[in-house]
C-alpha cells in the first residue's frame, strides 16, 4: 500500500507501478470520460502528450479553454503556476498537475515576499507580472500580462504612469525597447531563454542562409535584435504557418517545433542550440512530465493544485484587468 501524500512529498508524483501490457493513450481517453476531465498540454511537453491533449497552446489561453469546458477535472501537463492559473480561472474545478516538481526557473526567480519588498521602493508605481509566475505574485500586481499583449498592455497605459515589470527583464527590456517606457524591471529570467549560443546560431544562419530566424521575447536582447521575427509562442507558431519562407531556426523550447512540423510538414524547423553540447533547448521542468505520470495522475486524482480564496480572488483581478484591456484594444 502507498502512502501517496508521502510519496508526493518526495517524488512530486504518484508511483504507481503501471502494467506494462495497457495502452497508456487508450486508458487516458477512458479515464478523461469517466470523469468528465480535460488534458491541457503546453507547446512544450513532449509529442506523445500534445498529441491526446484535448487542448493545446500557451499557458494562459489554455487556462481560459479550460474555464469555458464543463469538465469537472482540469488536468494540466505543463508547470505549476499554469495549473495555478487554471485554478485561479476555474476555483470551482479539480486541478491535477501530473508532477508538482514541474516548476519554472523564471517563476523561481521573484519569490513573492522579495517582490513585495521591492514594490514599497516604488510606491508610486503599479506593477505589471508576466502570466509565467506564481498566483501569489499575481496577487501582489495591478496588470498580469502575456508575451503576446505585453507591449499593447503598457502602451495602453498613460504616459505619466510609472511601471515596475517582472519577473522577466528580458521580455521587460524588450517591452521598454519598443515602447519606450522607463519601466523599472524585476532581475529574473527563464534558463531555457537564456542558454541559447549565439555564436552555434550564426553558424546555423551561415548554413542556412535563406532560414528566418525567429525568436522569443523571453531571449536576451542580442538575440532578438538578430532575429528575423519576435513573437509569443502562440506567435512563431502562427508566423512559420502564414510565412513564404520554408526553412526557420526556432529560438523558444524545442516542443513548439512538434506543432510547427504538424500545421507545415513541407517546412524545415531547426531548433536554436544553447551552450553546451544539446542539439536543442528543452526545459527540464516541463519534460518531467509523461504519459505514464499522466494516466497515473487521472486514475488517483492526485497530485491536485489548490490555493487559498483570498489568493485565487487577488490574483484574479489583475488577470480581468488584463482581458477587459485586451478586449477594449480588440487583441
Amino acid at each position: 500500500m502507498i502512502t501517496y501524500l508521502t510519496e508526493l512529498d518526495t517524488k512530486g508524483y504518484i508511483d504507481e507501478p503501471i502494467d506494462p501490457t495497457l495502452d497508456l493513450v487508450e486508458e487516458i481517453n477512458k479515464l478523461k470520460k469517466e470523469k468528465n476531465a480535460v488534458l491541457l498540454a503546453h507547446y512544450y511537453q513532449e509529442p506523445e502528450i500534445q498529441d491526446i491533449a484535448d487542448y493545446i497552446g500557451d499557458s494562459l489561453g489554455l487556462s481560459q479553454q479550460a474555464a469555458k469546458t464543463q469538465a469537472d477535472v482540469i488536468v494540466f501537463a505543463g508547470v505549476h503556476f499554469m495549473a495555478e492559473t487554471a485554478k485561479i480561472l476555474s476555483p470551482q474545478k479539480k486541478v491535477l498537475l501530473p508532477d508538482l516538481k514541474a516548476g519554472c526557473s523564471l517563476s523561481d526567480s521573484c519569490p513573492p515576499h522579495l517582490f513585495a519588498k521591492f514594490k514599497e521602493q516604488y510606491p508610486d508605481h503599479i506593477a505589471i507580472t508576466y502570466v509565467n509566475c506564481t498566483a501569489e505574485l499575481k496577487a501582489l500586481s495591478d496588470i498580469v500580462c502575456t508575451s503576446s499583449n505585453a507591449v499593447q498592455i503598457v502602451d495602453s497605459l498613460p504616459p505619466d504612469q510609472k511601471i515596475i515589470f517582472g519577473p522577466d527583464k528580458n521580455l521587460g527590456d524588450y517591452v521598454r525597447r519598443k515602447t519606450g517606457r522607463d519601466l523599472v524591471l524585476w532581475n529574473g529570467a527563464c534558463m531555457v531563454h537564456e542558454l541559447f549560443s549565439q555564436e552555434r546560431i550564426q553558424h546555423l544562419r551561415r548554413q542556412f542562409p535563406h532560414a528566418k530566424f525567429i525568436a522569443h521575447p523571453e531571449c536576451e536582447k542580442e538575440l532578438l535584435d538578430a532575429a528575423d521575427y519576435i513573437g509569443s509562442t502562440s506567435g512563431l507558431l502562427k508566423y512559420t504557418q502564414e510565412s513564404d519562407s520554408d526553412t526557420f531556426i526556432v529560438a523558444t523550447e524545442s516542443g513548439i517545433i512538434h506543432q510547427m512540423e504538424k500545421a507545415s510538414p513541407g517546412k524545415t524547423f531547426i531548433p536554436a542550440p544553447p551552450n553546451n553540447a544539446c542539439a536543442c533547448n528543452d526545459c527540464p521542468y516541463m519534460k518531467l512530465n509523461t504519459l505514464e505520470k499522466v494516466y497515473n495522475c487521472m486514475k488517483f486524482d492526485l497530485p491536485e493544485v489548490d490555493l487559498p480564496a483570498g489568493i485565487i480572488a487577488r490574483a484574479k483581478r489583475p488577470i480581468e484587468r488584463m482581458l477587459e484591456i485586451s478586449e477594449r484594444l480588440g487583441l
